[in-house]
């Protein structure tokens, strides 16, 4: 005798959606390569980035340990090294860009297209009731009041960001470390007072 899941096949359409989810981010990626990461100028960006941060670490580190130059000389060179990994990050940003908007598109079109397959579907359900911003995320376009009904769009949403953030990494595409650690809004030095 079948079991009931393979006979009603109750979760087809999460894994529909989730196999939906696979292809567009690889789709994506696969742009993103096309039109990035395999350019010269991406390749250049991104080792600067790597050589700033690293130059930064080691300045850092061995400012603690290192008594020989005076204070400010070293706070002025690491200043400049802060200033030239903030001005690649924002290139590299700059330079996503383009890429962005055609990936922008490619999902837009593969939303509608789930939203019209799935609307007023329920995909998946929640094992509890989640909170009330949740909700209206999680609950979109459905009919009835069981908050714990999942729709195409909070399913998707989900998958969407982890799969392709995985996906980056693994295929080595995340942003430089540098890059993310770069912060706009630098904190005091606690030893410079």
């Amino acid at each position: 005798m079948a079991s009931p899941f393979f006979s009603e096949l109750t979760y087809s359409d999460s894994l529909t959606v989730l196999g939906i989810s696979v292809c567009t981010a690889l789709v994506c990626e696969a742009i993103s390569w096309l039109l990035i990461y395999r350019t010269a100028s991406y390749k250049s960006l991104k080792s600067s980035i790597d050589k700033a941060s690293k130059k930064l670490e080691t300045m850092k580190t061995t400012d603690a340990a290192s008594t020989v130059l005076k204070k400010s000389s070293k706070t002025k060179k690491i200043d400049r090294v802060e200033t030239s990994l903030k001005e690649s990050s924002r290139d590299l940003s700059m330079f996503k860009f383009k890429s962005g908007a055609v990936v922008a598109l490619v999902l837009f079109m593969v939303f509608g297209l789930l939203n019209s397959l799935f609307e007023g579907k329920v995909v998946a359900k929640i094992p509890f009731v989640p909170i009330r911003l949740v909700q209206k995320m999680s609950h979109r376009g459905l009919p009835g009041d069981d908050m714990t009904d999942c729709s195409m769009a909070f399913l998707y949403l989900l998958c969407s960001i982890s799969i392709r953030t995985n996906l980056q990494k693994f295929l080595g595409f995340a942003p430089p470390r540098g890059a993310a650690g770069a912060s706009l809004f630098p904190m005091p030095d606690p030893k410079a007072s």
